[in-house]
C-alpha cells in the first residue's frame, strides 16, 4: 500500500513538471495565435493522441459516466482557456500560485484532520504573500482570471477523482479530453486566430499538447485513483514553484523575494501533507 501511494506521488509531481513546461512553451505561442487558440490546439491534439492510444468505448457508457466525463470535459476546456488567458497578462508563476486558490479551497472543505488544516493554512500564507496588494504594476485581470480558473481546476479534481472510481482512468481522460475538444472549438473559430497556424507552430502546439494534457491528465488520473482528493489538492501546491522555476529558466520571468517565499510556504505544505498522510497509511 505504501509501494503504491509512493508511485501515485511520483506521478503527481511528474504530470506537475510537465505542465508546467508545457505551460512555458505555450506561453511562446501567445503572441502569433493567442491564448484561445493555442489552448484548441493544445486540447485538440492532446484528444487525438489519446483518442488513437486508448480508443474509448465511448458507446458503452452508461448515463453516470456521460455525465461525470461531460463534466470533466467542459471543466478542463474552460480552466485551460481561462488560465492561458491569465498568464498572457502576469508571470507564469504568479499565475499558478494565484489558481491554486481552487485546490486549496477543496483542502479546507474536505479537511477532517487538524494536520491538514495546519498544511492548507500554511498554503494560504503562500497566496497571501504573493498577491500584489498595491498592484506593483501586476494586471489585476489576469489576476482575477488566475483566481477563476482555481475553481475550475478544484472541478477538475473532484471529477477526476469520482472518474477514477467508476470506469477506467485512460477512458475517462481520453473521453473527457474530446468533449473538451468540442466545447471549445466554436470559440477558436470565433476568434480567428488559429488560421495563423504554420508547421512550426504546429509543432510547439503538438509538444504542448503532449506535456500540458496527454501526459499529465492521465498521470492525474491514476494517481487520483490511488490517493485521497484532498490529499492531491494540497499536494497540488507544488504547481508554484514549478510554474515559477519554468517560467525563470524558459521565458526569463523573475519573481520578488516575497514571491519566492510564498512559493517555499506552498512548497513546504505540499511535503507536509504527503509526508503526514504516508506515515497515517502505513499500518494499511
Amino acid at each position: 500500500m505504501i509501494r503504491n501511494s509512493n508511485i501515485a506521488v511520483f506521478a503527481a509531481i511528474l504530470s506537475m513538471i510537465c505542465v508546467q513546461g508545457g505551460a512555458s512553451f505555450a506561453k511562446q505561442l501567445f503572441p502569433v495565435i493567442g491564448p484561445i487558440a493555442t489552448t484548441t490546439l493544445r486540447i485538440g491534439l492532446a484528444a487525438i493522441l489519446l483518442y488513437l492510444i486508448n480508443r474509448p468505448k465511448i458507446f458503452t457508457f452508461n448515463k453516470q459516466q456521460w455525465l461525470y466525463c461531460g463534466i470533466y470535459g467542459v471543466g478542463i476546456a474552460v480552466m485551460n482557456l481561462i488560465f492561458y488567458m491569465a498568464i498572457q497578462r502576469i508571470p507564469l508563476g504568479l499565475g499558478v500560485t494565484i489558481e491554486f486558490v481552487g485546490p486549496l479551497f477543496l483542502a479546507f472543505a474536505l479537511s477532517r484532520k487538524w494536520l491538514d488544516i495546519l498544511w492548507a493554512s500554511l498554503a494560504l500564507t503562500g497566496i497571501l504573500l504573493i498577491v500584489p496588494w498595491q498592484s506593483n504594476g501586476i494586471d489585476l485581470l489576469g489576476l482575477g482570471l488566475a483566481l477563476l480558473a482555481g475553481a475550475f481546476w478544484a472541478v477538475y479534481i473532484l471529477m477526476g477523482a469520482k472518474l477514477s472510481k467508476i470506469m477506467d482512468g485512460r477512458q475517462a481522460v481520453t473521453t473527457g479530453m474530446i468533449i473538451a475538444t468540442v466545447f471549445i472549438l466554436p470559440f477558436a473559430f470565433w476568434d480567428g486566430s488559429i488560421m495563423n497556424l504554420n508547421l512550426g507552430l504546429f509543432g510547439k502546439g503538438l509538444l504542448v499538447a503532449i506535456l500540458s494534457s496527454a501526459l499529465p491528465f492521465s498521470l492525474d488520473m491514476f494517481a487520483l485513483g490511488k490517493m485521497p482528493a484532498k490529499t492531491f489538492s494540497v499536494l497540488a501546491s507544488l504547481q508554484p514553484a514549478f510554474g515559477a522555476i519554468s517560467g525563470l529558466l524558459i521565458l526569463g520571468e523573475f519573481l520578488s523575494f516575497s514571491q519566492w517565499l510564498s512559493v517555499f510556504c506552498v512548497v513546504l505544505a505540499s511535503i507536509g501533507t504527503t509526508v503526514f498522510n504516508n506515515k497515517s497509511n502505513k499500518a494499511v
